[in-house]
């Protein structure tokens, strides 16, 4: 209760005040509820609450986790990692992460060092640690998958089926799943794995339209840049993740913004995940302003008091859209979305709205908004550039060195 309250709480958001009666006293539920509606804090209270009315005692066998929490991405697992350290700050808990990019040895060290209760893993790697016989679920007691809808998308189930497998039965676990949207197939999932489930729904309209202020600009392609830069320095605004729809616009991009000195990185499948964490963590800090993404960013990742997000290009798919915008107005927060619709992308709107079910503002900026200065001058270098050859200090050597050495090379030896 300490830690909760140290971590800002006050009330319920919806899905806490459905979901917790049943999972705190003990039954398995399922929930459709999109990133930013609590629903990590909601399945971290109730099992924090089960493993500390119920502390085991005496010698446990090293890898053998009480509670294994599985996510499909490195940034949702770490996500809700730090969300777990926090609220067992004042519980003796032994939390693990465990996903690929990272350190495998450390990894296996953290398994075999002190008795686990919480895992949290990415499907690929936790198999790996089990081939390896490095990790055992046999006394897991609560077994939590988050973002089911996709893995689904991207294929981990048969990886997750495994997973789910190797743990208790189900009469002798207490099972949660989460889904962003509860599909036929998603619902078959959870009728196999859990028993006598709570359903809980939250729409994700609610999500995208409650909290956040949304603003559409029609602009062309030629103006993005410089709405973007009125937005970034004319507001001031300190901390604003800008989403791109490819790899290759973030590059242009923040080479763009370097050059009008902008403090700014990139977040994509390219960047390794140790720099992912370390950029990541950086912009959290406020050492980075600008965070330009693709979709990779675009679940999974809480950043605090974040009030602004860009959508430099709209996402092809509605539901992007909301998980983009999602990473404001989070907790009861209000947050402010921005999207630049061009030629190109004012053709999604239509699909958008009907998503969220409500209509967009679509206004134009104001003309000295599409209007951006040169980009400042490269300094002067601040020392002469170090001599390279020649007597003459300067590149080549001089004509008369390079006829005295080749005259050297031809007299006969001593």
């Amino acid at each position: 209760m300490r830690a909760i309250f140290e971590l800002g709480y006050r009330y319920c958001t919806p899905i806490q005040a459905e979901i917790l009666p049943s999972t705190l006293s003990g039954k398995d539920a399922s929930g459709r509820a999109q990133t930013g509606t609590g629903k990590t804090a909601a399945f971290l209270i109730s099992t924090f609450t089960r493993l500390h009315r119920s502390q085991l005692k005496g010698k446990r066998r090293s890898g053998t986790p009480r509670v294994l929490i599985l996510a499909p991405t490195r940034e949702l697992v770490l996500q809700i990692a730090e969300e777990a350290e926090a609220m067992a700050k004042y519980l003796d808990m032994q939390i693990v992460t465990i996903f690929g990019g990272m350190d495998y040895e450390k990894q296996k060290r953290q398994l075999h060092g002190a008795a686990i209760d919480i895992v949290v893993a990415t499907p690929g790697r936790l198999l790996d640690f089990q081939r390896h016989k490095d990790l055992f679920l046999t006394q897991v007691e609560v077994l939590i998958i988050d973002e089911a809808d996709r893995m689904l998308d991207m294929g981990f189930i048969p990886d997750v089926r495994k997973i789910v497998h190797s743990t208790p039965p189900k009469s002798k676990r207490q099972t949660l799943l989460f889904s962003a949207t509860l599909t036929p197939e998603v619902n078959h999932l959870a009728s196999q794995w859990t028993r006598q489930q709570v359903v809980v729904e939250i729409e994700p309209e609610k999500v995208a339209v409650d909290t956040i202020d949304q603003k559409v600009y029609i602009v062309t392609t030629d103006e993005k840049f410089a709405l973007l830069y009125n937005i970034i320095t004319r507001l001031n605004l300190e901390r604003v993740i800008v989403f791109c729809n490819r790899r290759d616009e973030t590059r242009r991009l923040v080479d763009r913004l370097r050059r009008y000195r902008i403090n700014c990185n990139l977040l994509s499948g390219e960047v390794s995940q140790k720099q992912r964490i370390k950029r990541l963590d950086d912009f959290r800090d406020g050492r980075i302003r600008v965070l330009v993404a693709t979709d990779v960013a675009g679940r999974g990742i809480h950043i605090e008091k974040m009030s602004h997000v860009i959508n430099y290009t709209l996402p092809r798919d509605p539901e992007d859209y909301v998980h983009r915008i999602g990473r404001t107005g989070r907790a009861g927060l209000t947050g402010t979305s921005i999207s630049f619709a061009c030629e190109d992308d004012s053709f999604y709107i239509p699909a958008i709205e009907t998503f969220i079910g409500n209509k967009l503002t679509c206004i134009q900026p104001e003309e000295e908004w599409s209007l951006v200065p040169d980009p400042p001058k490269e300094h002067k270098r601040r020392y002469p550039r170090k001599p390279t050859g020649g007597r003459s200090g300067r590149g080549r050597p001089t004509s008369s060195t390079r006829a005295k050495r080749k005259q050297g090379r031809r007299s006969p030896k001593k």
